[in-house]
């Protein structure tokens, strides 16, 4: 199992806010990711357009996870509507905490 920064951003409307970090948060479980740490950053400009929209709301989430089920939930996250963006990066054991 290795260290994962998991950077999304999410739309700015509630509903899909919610709805998006519900099903990240379901698929990650249902993957067997434990999820360490989760940092709201909060709402912010994004530097180019996006899916025509301008603003996102950004959270971190560490997570620890096997390398296989990175790419599975790659596949799965492209198909979830309410992310805007994701970016999983890899971390050294002790960056983790």
């Amino acid at each position: 199992m290795r260290y994962y920064e998991l950077m999304v951003i999410f739309p700015l409307e509630e509903d899909q806010h919610q709805a998006g970090r519900e099903r990240l948060l379901g698929d990650l479980a249902a993957n067997g990711v434990e999820v360490v740490k989760t940092d709201e950053i909060g709402d912010r400009a994004l530097a180019y357009e996006i899916k025509k929209r301008q603003r996102g709301r950004y959270a971190l989430f560490t997570v620890r996870a096997d390398p296989a089920k990175i790419i599975v939930l790659d596949r799965i996250f492209k198909l979830n509507a309410n992310l805007v963006k994701f970016l999983f990066v890899r971390i050294d054991d002790g960056q983790a905490a």
